[in-house]
């Protein structure tokens, strides 16, 4: 999957992680990031593309990585594109915990039990190569600060940081603000990467939870206002606690 062969989710997460706590900035928003970066992956795989709003399977072939190629299954069994909002917002089982794993299986991480309060058994995630986390905050530093067009991938990897709430804890207090304003901006770079951002804010946002509208005096749906959220079918339920809930991700 790339030349470096690290995978979108990957690097969302480790942008995450914070190097003095071992816990992940914005844990809730960021589960529907890593969701988000899936299909950005896929799409970038030449695997899904966009219609639409939707997503639609182009190419059904595995990728040969395995948590991607579970996502490609479950889009492909829907039968019909699907809305990335109504993806997105579909729970899953243990998504970050997933990829925490493999992160530490590759090295990238080192797993730090503890306990909480001292006595509820938690897991802290510490970052081994701090090259790899510093080589990936580099290119989007470079992307805010020269103004150049950044590379498919990074443009999507700056539109998901900036949808997860990542910008406070890339470029925190005032001084940061005018680098926020530009991640944001990134999100324009890359399509793909700019529709699934939207709907990750979407998701937080409850749009994809909203009702029909009755149709207004012409018979049609008021502007701006979505149609309700299909279910999510195929997608594996993720507990609210549990295995996840050792994971300290405040």
């Amino acid at each position: 999957m790339g030349r470096s062969r690290r995978t979108l989710p990957e690097e969302l997460l480790l942008l995450a992680l914070d190097p003095a706590t071992g816990t992940t900035a914005q844990p809730q928003s960021l589960d529907l990031g890593l969701a988000g970066a899936q299909l950005v992956e896929l799409a970038l795989a030449g695997r899904i593309a966009p219609d639409g709003d939707r997503i639609a399977v182009v190419a059904p072939r595995p990728t040969g990585d395995p948590t991607l190629d579970c996502a490609l299954e479950l889009l492909r069994r829907r039968g019909a594109p699907v809305r990335a909002v109504h993806w997105i917002g579909g729970p899953r089982l243990g998504l970050r915990q997933i990829y925490l794993t493999h992160l530490e299986r590759c090295g990238m991480v080192a797993a730090v039990p503890g306990q909480m309060c001292g006595v509820l058994p938690t897991t802290r995630y510490q970052a081994t190569d701090t090259a790899i986390s510093r080589e990936i905050r580099s290119r989007l530093d470079s992307a805010i600060r020269t103004g150049v067009p950044p590379d498919p991938r990074t443009a999507a990897l700056a539109a998901l940081a900036h949808a997860v709430g990542l910008g406070k804890h890339l470029y925190p207090g005032n001084e940061g603000r005018s680098s926020r304003s530009r991640l944001r901006d990134l999100i324009r770079h890359d399509p793909m990467g700019g529709l699934v951002a939207h709907a990750v804010m979407d998701v937080q946002n409850g749009a994809a939870a909203q009702p029909r509208r009755s149709p207004g005096p012409t018979g049609r749906q008021a502007p701006g206002v979505r149609s309700a959220a299909e279910p999510a079918r195929g997608v594996p339920m993720q507990p609210r606690h549990g295995s996840m809930a050792r994971v300290v991700a405040h």
